[in-house]
């Protein structure tokens, strides 16, 4: 086959989870099917060799660049109102092209496939960027109608799409993401150093719960820190909360909270996390904290999990579909769940062992190997059909 990828999500600067699903299945795809030939499409205005630099882990002999230089963002923004065709830039040789950010653009040559990672500019339109619910709204619905096929991560998402796009049910497969076993695995005794240079870099003290992930609301940071106030009050030396990640959507709030409870102290906001520093600062922690509202799948909790930290995440929406039994698992909404399951994992050293065991377990189920191959069927499929 001749199989097209939309590679924008992973041109970011600061890539976020639909990135990292895109780069897991890419390579692991061109990976294992050498016999097929891959192309990589994407709108940049960025100088070539900046183009190179970002796609440099995805290059193999049987991967081809297309970059055109002018504005991804322009184009789908003005694709969605004129039907400004695609294959007027990438050409016809694809077979089946993937586009893993919710839109297929119009005049796509051959199948297409499409990524809806869940539907939280439905569920939760406040918690989403105006730009992009405004994308959504105007471009999701002929979106999905173009598409052969529409992949999704978890069958929650899939009840997700299918709650609001009913008549798409049949196009739509389930596609687990995966993690890297390799590069998210426990720390051996000998990357100690690079644990404590980290705790350094970020003023770590003492022991830390980790949130990593993008600041923003409907990651649920608020109760989050609302739940530590109510924990470390009562405790004699608790640790420190870590909030890692990049500023998101109507973040303020979440900031203007720490100062208001006076936690500045105890509350740690990294920003940005480079890929070097997330596993000794995953590796270091006491537990992961994720309670996120809504998540079409979950990564983070998951990658921790690979790590052997114990997790503690929300029993809603994907999560409890992706970690299983192999976490600490609290009603979203309710502060004093979340500060019950704090103090659970910070008091019970051997619930943490046993968390710590059963998570590498779990994760072991998820490879981007796996959710290659079961992606590969769905390009088969799409490409069967006339």
């Amino acid at each position: 086959m001749q199989i097209a990828f939309d590679v924008m999500p992973l041109m970011q600067s600061q890539m976020t989870g639909i990135g990292y699903c895109a780069a897991g299945q890419i390579q692991a795809l061109t990976r294992l099917h050498t016999e097929d030939a891959f192309f990589l499409q994407f709108f940049s205005q960025k100088d070539p060799q900046i183009w190179h630099e970002s796609l440099k882990p995805y290059l193999r002999t049987n991967v081809t660049v297309q970059g055109v230089r002018a504005s991804g963002y322009r184009y789908r923004l003005l694709s969605n109102f004129l039907p400004i065709p695609y294959r007027r830039y990438f050409g016809e040789a694809a077979q089946v092209t993937h586009f893993f950010n919710y839109i297929v653009p119009p005049g796509v040559s051959g199948k297409k496939v499409v990524t809806v990672h869940d539907m939280v500019y439905k569920t939760f339109p406040e918690t989403v960027r105006g730009r992009t619910r405004y994308m959504l709204d105007t471009g999701l619905k002929r979106s999905l109608r173009r598409a052969d096929a529409i992949v999704t991560d978890s069958a929650f998402s899939r009840t997700e799409i299918v709650r609001y796009f009913p008549w798409a049910a049949e196009k739509i497969r389930v596609v687990y993401c995966g993690v890297d076993l390799e590069r998210f695995c426990p720390l051996t005794e000998a990357e100690t150093p690079q644990v404590q240079a980290v705790r350094t870099q970020y003023q770590l003290e003492r022991d830390y719960f980790l949130y990593l992930g993008t600041v923003e609301p409907r990651k649920n940071l608020e109760r989050l820190i609302h739940a530590y106030d109510q924990f470390q009050k009562g405790q004699v030396d608790p640790p420190d909360l870590v909030l890692a990640g990049g500023k998101g959507w109507l973040d303020s709030g979440i900031y203007g909270l720490v100062e208001s409870l006076h936690l500045q102290k105890q509350v740690h906001f990294t920003g940005y996390v480079p890929d070097a520093a997330i596993r000794p600062l995953m590796g270091g922690a006491l537990a992961f904290v994720f309670p996120s509202i809504y998540e079409g799948f979950g990564m983070p909790p998951l990658e921790a999990m690979a790590c052997g930290v114990p997790v503690l995440t929300a029993n809603a929406a994907s999560l409890p579909e992706v970690v299983g039994e192999a976490a600490v698992l609290v009603e979203p909404d309710s502060v004093s769940s979340i500060a019950e399951g704090l103090e659970k994992l910070h008091t019970h050293p051997a619930l943490r062992r046993e968390l710590a065991a059963a998570g590498r377990k779990r994760a072991q189920q998820f490879t981007w190997e796996a959710s290659a191959q079961q992606l590969y069927q769905v390009y088969q499929e799409v490409c069967r059909d006339k």
